[in-house]
């Protein structure tokens, strides 16, 4: 070997080595983990280095280990989640979104596309585990949720109903509720004893997602019910070749009142009782003759609730045996109301199988749901009576008198003289308010519900000819429901006798479909065309029944065994109530050149609701789209990462007689027990003709849509603003009619016409991203307006809503042309000097001289012109912090509980031979019960509110008792606030009320509640 190449051999080892030690140098072993947004560990996830490309998949337990330049970004990946970018750091934890339904593709009517393919204005949610709060019922995952939508519980109750609308409904009295699609079956909207909200029928726990179609060119493949939008719920499924796995979730929860009303106490209703008559009773000064007061301070309002303590547990088993996905659940709910002797109780189970056969060419799903929902009711009376009682009275008492007639509680008792009266509600006065302790205790109101759902669902991919689909879905729901109301015979409202009524239902939902579906890409042009039809039969039965007791024989003596008394308390009614509904679908989906898109669908729904000259209606859509980020003069701008321009147009329908399936037909129902006709000593029942209306039709709701979906920062930042513009022609109402000219004054109508137009805005950022910390905000807002264009009756108006008033039948609410629906319609008050209202002084506004009906006006109106929700999520590590707020602007009450108790008079306070309790705020006020002032637009109040729905704060942790076989235990424990505080200057207990509802004439309170949760995964 010559020096000149040895030379050249030691250099080039040399540099070998110095090159080899600083790639050592550079390089560095990064330890991670991956989760899912619930903290779940994902194994078999990949991880890939952007500059070496060196591999790595995670562990069972989600962990990965992975050699990496400094400064190198790593890829991670794995089917059915986002795909993350981000900087190699050792320690560091990965959150991998679901992208499964909500990245590439969304839930539509009958089928699935491209979330950037889609057309219409669609909303897909996950139900997010960390920012959820509490939810009882599926409704709950929605609230402040998604724009246009408003969710607004009614009231308290446990297990309480809500009252959906999306885009402000498009009925004035027909049903407004959204279209519920439970995994493809169409629910109906009825619902039987103790189960009258058919989201309830779903546990929350089983939700996979929602998808929300909100314009007509997405709705309008369901055709008719679909005016309101339409709700698809889908359940979670298990996974292909994957081992068990055990999910479970509980909480226990405390609830208490967040707030209650002021009222006077004990002490100051007896000094303002005594002024009040020495004020009426000026040769009375000492007030010696005053009807004796108790001497008691009863706070009322604590004696009717309590701290409510409730809990929940959910176990779920999934994973996948070969071919066969399966996943199998339960649940069981115990929620105690705030309100004492109020109850919700909920059992569930579901099965969810997914087989393939055929080299995956035939897929056949297989949903089974069951539910049992179990409710103790309290009178809605309790809230009222106990603000209107006697506060310096007792709420049991030791005298005789209570023991013999009221089972020892305090009531308002008549005359000695009547106490000898065998019947002794006689000896108790019934216009006056009631004990509602006893009210609570003296009666046992319950339900208990029964809810079946199945389904069977086919796809076959033709062998050979696999861009063609055959798709079958056959489902039903069976639901069945009991209520029995009993009462003391101690209790006011017996009758004279205790009282036992059953009210009983049954229902079931029968629906079939089948269409073919072709997808196809020649070239530029992608085709997707689909074809159909459905048929649905609806049948639901009720029937009640209610009996009394006598419990005294003819001497006044009490029986040891109470028996049935007169026939006459007895009364017994039955309906039957049935629809089918046929059905032909079609629609037409073209892409071109992957910019350029195009739906057309088409839907003819026949309805046995009205008469073969009325039975059909169409129901047509198209819908454009364009993708602008596809063009070249925008491809290349790496800061946007989508755009695509959005226009729509279609008609839904609205047939929902809620209860009339056969009012074009004249029909005679049997009449109950207080329409007998005697002859001889029997009595018969009388056979009774309906009111019908052969000329009734289809209510059609056009909507155009224009719509804009943005993307920046690679997906860190999206949202859509959408405008949208429907009216709503042959409205369904019941409208009064002219006296003999049907078998009743009201009859159900097609009346005229509304418009209602607004615009939506939402946006999700994460505005921080890095290895330890995440923010992640979402918000909302919903901007709508609505007016009546058109009536068709004698009037270019009619009342509706609520009556208002203590004893009075009025109503402040109308419906008027020109004006939105369920507008105030009140006389305008004059005020003093002072600022003050002056008691029944109105604005002579027609200038007659006269203050009469015509002197009403329009103002205000119940609903809110923007509803807005926001939620802010932060992710430290292991720990995760969210709260939820949602706030209603320019939402008018009429506040009747203050005008009810305004009159502060001593008659006003004393009648009937009883004291009636007031608020503080009804003295201030200072009225004396003059004629029509509760007609005052004085009442009408802004109830405009920010509502923090819910705050959270968990922690996520994995590998818990971990050993040589065995993987461990991941979770989660959290602990929520629900419903801490409302910032509001409306003055009543509650601004928020259910959808169009104007009148605050009291509601079970909402309470604040304290939830500590677990959820495991193993």
């Amino acid at each position: 070997m010559s020096k000149k190449f040895s030379f050249r051999f030691l250099l080039m080892l040399m540099a070998g080595i110095f090159v080899s030690l600083g790639a050592a140098a550079q390089s560095v072993t990064v330890k991670g983990h991956v989760q899912d947004s619930e903290g779940m560990p994902i194994s078999f996830a990949n991880v890939v280095t952007l500059s070496t490309k060196a591999v790595a998949n995670t562990d069972a337990n989600g962990d990965f280990t992975i050699k990496v330049d400094k400064a190198e970004q790593v890829r991670i990946s794995y089917l059915g989640y986002k795909t993350q970018t981000l900087a190699a750091q050792d320690g560091m934890t990965v959150v991998l979104e679901d992208n499964n339904e909500l990245g590439e593709a969304v839930v539509v009517g009958y089928g699935r596309v491209k979330k950037s393919d889609a057309t219409g204005s669609v909303t897909a949610i996950k139900p997010d585990e960390m920012s959820k709060g509490i939810t009882t019922n599926a409704q709950d995952m929605l609230v402040g949720k998604v724009a246009g939508v408003n969710v607004s519980t009614k009231g308290g109750t446990p297990g309480g109903d809500a009252s959906i609308r999306i885009r402000g409904g498009s009925s004035l009295t027909a049903n407004n509720n959204p279209l519920i699609v439970i995994d493809g079956l169409l629910m109906d909207g009825s619902g039987v004893q103790g189960l009258s909200n058919p989201l309830a029928m779903v546990n929350p726990e089983d939700i996979a997602s929602f998808s929300v179609l909100k314009d007509a060119s997405a709705t309008a493949i369901y055709g008719s019910r679909a005016s309101n939008g339409v709700i698809i719920i889908t359940t979670k499924k298990g996974a292909k070749d994957t081992a068990p796995r055990v999910t479970y979730t509980g909480n226990i929860s405390v609830a208490h009142a967040r707030n209650t009303y002021d009222v006077l106490s004990g002490d100051e209703y007896r000094a303002f009782a005594r002024q009040t008559w020495i004020a009426a009773n000026p040769n009375d000064p000492d007030a010696a003759n005053m009807p004796a007061l108790g001497t008691s301070n009863t706070d009322w309002q604590k004696e009717i609730y309590r701290t409510a303590i409730s809990h929940e547990h959910n176990i779920g088993i999934s994973g996948g045996i070969g071919n066969m996905p399966y996943r199998v659940s339960l649940g069981y709910t115990d929620q105690d109301g705030i309100a004492r002797t109020s109850n919700f109780e909920r059992y569930t189970a579901a099965l969810n199988l997914a087989p393939t056969f055929l080299e995956d060419h035939l897929a056949v799903t297989l949903n089974a749901k069951y539910m049992n929902a179990r409710n103790r009711y309290v009178d809605g009376g309790v809230f009222g009576n106990a603000i209107n009682i006697d506060p310096t009275r007792p709420v049991r008492d030791a005298g005789a008198n209570y023991q013999n007639y009221t089972d020892g509680y305090w009531q308002t008792l008549q005359a000695t003289s009547a106490y000898n009266n065998p019947n002794w509600t006689q000896a108790v006065n019934t216009n006056t308010p009631q004990n509602p302790v006893a009210l609570q205790n003296q009666m046992d109101d319950h339900a208990n519900a029964n809810s079946y759902i199945g389904n069977i669902e086919v796809d076959y991919k033709i062998h050979g000819f696999e861009d063609l689909h055959l798709h079958a879905n056959l489902s039903g729901d069976y639901s069945e429901g009991e209520q029995t109301t009993w009462k003391s015979p101690f209790s006011r409202d017996a009758y004279y006798y205790g009282s036992d009524g059953v009210s009983r239902s049954f229902k079931y939902n029968l629906m079939g479909n089948a269409y073919a579906q072709y997808q196809h890409q020649f070239g530029i042009h992608n085709v997707d065309v689909m074809a159909g039809a459905e048929e649905q039969h609806i049948r639901r039965r009720t029937y009640s029944f209610g009996s009394g007791f006598e419990w005294y024989d003819e001497n006044g003596a009490q029986l040891a065994t109470p028996v049935a008394h007169n026939p006459w308390l007895r009364a017994e009614t039955s309906h039957l109530y049935r629809n089918t509904q046929v059905s032909f679908f079609g629609r037409l989906n073209y892409g071109l050149l992957d910019r350029y898109l195009l739906t057309f669908t088409m839907r003819w729904d026949g309805t046995s609701r009205f008469s073969k000259d009325n039975r059909w209606g169409e129901f047509p859509s198209l819908a454009l789209a364009w993708k602008l980020k596809e063009e070249s003069f925008l491809k290349n701008v790496n800061a946007l990462s989508e755009l695509k321009l959005r226009l729509g147009w279609g008609i839904t329908g609205q047939q929902d007689l809620q209860g009339y399936d056969f009012y074009y037909l004249p029909t005679y129902v049997a009449g109950n027990s207080y329409s007998r006709y005697p002859f001889g000593d029997e009595y018969y029942y009388t056979q009774n003709p309906q009111i019908f209306n052969n000329d009734l039709k289809w209510e059609q709701t056009t909507t155009w849509n224009a719509g804009l979906d943005f993307g920046f920062l690679n997906g860190r930042i999206t949202g859509a603003i959408d405008y949208y513009y429907r009216t709503t022609k042959d409205l369904i109402s019941q409208v009064q009619i002219a006296s003999g000219t049907q078998f009743s004054n009201y009859q159900i109508r097609n009346i005229g016409s509304l418009k209602n137009y607004g615009l939506e805005f939402m946006i999700d950022a994460r505005p921080v991203m890095t290895n330890d910390f995440t923010w992640q905000v979402t918000y909302n807002a919903t901007w709508n307006r609505n007016k009546i264009t058109k009536l068709n009756g004698q009037t270019n108006w009619m009342l509706t809503g609520s009556s208002i008033g203590a004893g009075l039948s009025n109503q402040v609410q109308v419906n008027m042309v020109g004006e939105a629906a369920n507008s105030f319609y009140v006389y305008q008050q004059v005020y003093d000097e002072a600022g003050k209202p002056m008691e029944g002084v109105f604005v002579d506004r027609d200038g007659n001289g006269i203050i009469d009906p015509n002197d009403k006006y329009v103002y205000k109106n119940p609903t809110g012109d923007v509803l807005m929700g926001m939620t802010n999520k932060f992710i430290w590590k292991n720990w995760d912090f969210s709260f939820s707020l949602r706030a209603s602007l320019n939402n008018y009450l009429y506040y009747d509980f203050l005008s009810n108790k305004a009159n502060t008079s001593w008659s006003g306070l004393y009648s009937n031979s009883a004291y009636s309790n007031t608020t503080k705020e009804a003295i201030e006020l200072g009225f004396q019960g003059k004629t029509d002032y509760y007609m005052s637009d004085y009442f009408v109040r802004n109830a405009s509110f920010l509502r923090c729905d819910n705050i959270n704060l968990g922690y996520t942790f994995r590998n818990l008792f971990k050993g040589n076989k065995y993987e461990g235990v991941g979770g989660r424990i959290y602990v929520t606030v629900q419903n801490p505080f409302v910032i509001t200057k409306y003055d009543g207990l509650d601004p928020e009320r259910e959808f169009g509802e104007g009148v605050d004439g009291g509601v079970y309170p909402r309470p604040t509640t304290y939830m500590l949760g677990l959820s495991l995964q193993f």
